[in-house]
């Protein structure tokens, strides 16, 4: 475990890399058109979280935004709604969820570690499912990973009426299944989709986990999916209980690092 946080730690220095773009805000439909899959994920209407479309009724997020800020409660399923698409008040389409799974590896207590991240994966199934003419899903990458451009769509906190996309930032780095991105993200960006886009269509490669300061640069913590939402999805066909978890903040390295652990739910 310390052995992992320690390659995390040490993960990023500066490298020749392309350019990272400046986030922007999909404000008209023509914008927003190929993206409407990505959407805002309310809780009660007191938090959010960013989330995707996978499948006609079940919706990708991060397992941490699945339990109330401060506690170890999970947030009472008919009070989670996602909206695909969500701009400006209005929505591609709208869903509650009939029920909700965080995954069974995630450690429910404590800081989260590298390893944790990895397991800070979620999933929400519609009690409607959502027309694929209406919304096309996006699929789960499942191929080749290695450093370089990838895009994100997410929701956060002094942007949340409206899809933001950061066309290109850069995976930096990984150690096992936890991968180190200079995405823009903030609070209510948990959950949101890093794409590759190497194999036409984007593709989802990792959702963002939490962000940590690493030699004084921000950095978003994702982790890789295929094995991660399959297990997720055996789970829910098991009827298995999600565990209780308490809401964790990252972890990574030693003070000297300025680290700054987030959960990326809104307060």
């Amino acid at each position: 475990m310390k052995g992992l946080m320690l390659i995390l730690a040490l993960l990023w220095a500066p490298m020749a890399v392309a350019q990272t773009t400046q986030l922007r805000t999909l404000d008209t439909d023509y914008a927003a058109a190929s993206w409407k899959a990505v959407g805002r994920i309310d809780f009660g209407g007191r938090a959010f979280c960013s989330g995707t479309l996978i499948t006609r009724d079940l919706v990708l997020t991060a397992a941490h935004c699945l339990y109330q800020p401060g506690t170890d409660k999970l947030w009472p399923t008919d009070g989670i709604r996602f909206s695909a698409g969500f701009r400006d008040g209005q929505a591609v389409a709208t869903r509650r969820a009939a029920d909700a799974a965080a995954h069974a590896g995630f450690e429910p207590v404590g800081a989260l570690t590298a390893q944790n991240a990895t397991y800070d994966v979620g999933l929400i199934k519609l009690a409607e499912p959502i027309s694929t003419f209406e919304v096309p899903p996006f699929y789960v990458h499942d191929g080749r990973i290695s450093p370089g451009p990838v895009s994100i769509v997410s929701y956060g906190r002094g942007r949340e009426n409206a899809q933001s996309r950061q066309k290109e930032c850069q995976m930096l780095d990984r150690a096992g299944d936890a991968m180190v991105f200079d995405c823009d993200v903030t609070f209510g960006s948990s959950g949101a989709p890093v794409f590759t886009h190497r194999n036409g269509r984007g593709q989802i490669m990792s959702v963002i986990s939490g962000m940590v300061r690493i030699q004084g640069q921000k950095r978003a913590i994702g982790m890789t999916l295929p094995d991660r939402v399959t297990e997720l999805k055996r789970q829910m066909r098991m009827q298995v209980a999600a565990p209780v978890a308490k809401v964790r903040r990252i972890t990574v390295g030693g003070g000297n690092r300025g680290n700054t652990g987030a959960k990326f739910v809104r307060p």
